[in-house]
């Protein structure tokens, strides 16, 4: 039991307040998920080459600039580094795939600290041109003013609260889960397959960091665009080989995405004016918009994909 929550502004004038309308959103959602939450903003992307890297560390005293400091001299590249609570926004013009197996293989003594006795790393949380991940325990509300989103401009944003009813309730395992190409994605379900997807996803190079069965949902839908195929796609294909029952919230660089499983037990509701177009997982979160008393609101069907986007 979660709460998932999309928003795609298609007026542009309306994009300075994409951090305000988003807010009741995902709090509206907190009995929902009281444990952990999560959000995707796209905003600000940068210049051709470049990488937009989301990071995060539990130790608030953990040197973000001697990591920027460092992958610029292994790398001889830009690199700036901004930090946001226990998050780092980090750009720079070194080559995607290489950063990250930096990262990954770091040995780590001097990047690692302890916190309450348990050591704790560096975590990739996402990449792209224009994504941004913040995740973290606690409340929704809590959350949201902790990474100070409530004033911030873009185009959309996808959230998550989280009930951990089958895990630990930690960051790491909170939504949204992305592995790069500027996806993220968000779910409420289960996936059954999961683990034999994972075998097989990692037989083509892609790495792990959580045992959330989400994270295998998303890196397998990286995996579909990077091997070329459309977003629609991927999607298409999921639905054949991602058995489980679910509602994904899907965000991409251009919009959003929503799909459900053949059965689509799980709730959604989407509604749609001439300004925004918005998901969740029951209307009271998108009764706050503005306009919502004369929006097109339905029930997305089974096995339908709806996508929103610039193009």
């Amino acid at each position: 039991m979660c709460g998932i929550v999309g928003l795609y502004l298609k007026n542009s004038e309306l994009q300075t307040q994409l951090g305000k309308l988003f807010q009741p959103m995902l709090v509206e959602m907190s009995s929902r998920g009281p444990d952990s939450a999560g959000v995707a903003i796209y905003r600000n992307p940068v210049k051709a080459g470049q990488t937009k890297f989301s990071l995060a560390h539990s130790d608030l005293e953990f040197s973000w600039k001697k990591l920027g400091t460092d992958l610029a001299s292994s790398f001889q590249c830009d690199v700036s580094v901004q930090t946001v609570d226990t998050h780092c926004i980090l750009v720079t013009d070194a080559e995607e795939n290489a950063v990250v197996n930096w990262l990954k293989e770091l040995l780590s003594e001097q990047y690692v600290t302890a916190v309450a006795d348990i050591p704790s790393k560096i975590r990739i949380v996402g990449s792209g041109r224009s994504i941004e991940i913040f995740k973290e325990v606690g409340s929704p509300e809590r959350v949201y003013e902790q990474f100070e989103l409530g004033q911030s401009a873009g185009t959309h944003m996808i959230g998550h609260t989280r009930m951990a009813t089958e895990s630990a309730v930690t960051t790491a395992g909170s939504h949204p889960f992305a592995t790069g190409a500027d996806l993220c994605l968000v779910h409420n379900g289960s996936l059954s397959n999961h683990n034999i997807l994972r075998r097989n996803l990692e037989r083509e190079g892609i790495r792990f960091q959580t045992e959330n069965d989400t994270e295998v949902a998303g890196a397998y839908l990286t995996w579909k665009l990077r091997s070329g195929a459309t977003l629609r796609q991927a999607l298409e294909d999921g639905i054949r080989e991602l058995d489980g029952f679910y509602t994904f919230c899907i965000g991409t660089k251009d919009g959003f995405a929503v799909v459900r499983d053949p059965i689509a037990c799980k709730h959604a509701v989407l509604a749609e004016t001439g300004d925004w177009v918005a998901m969740a997982t029951e209307f009271r979160a998108i009764a706050h918009l503005p306009g919502s008393e004369s929006a097109k609101i339905w029930e997305p069907e089974p096995s339908m994909i709806y996508i929103w986007g610039k193009d």
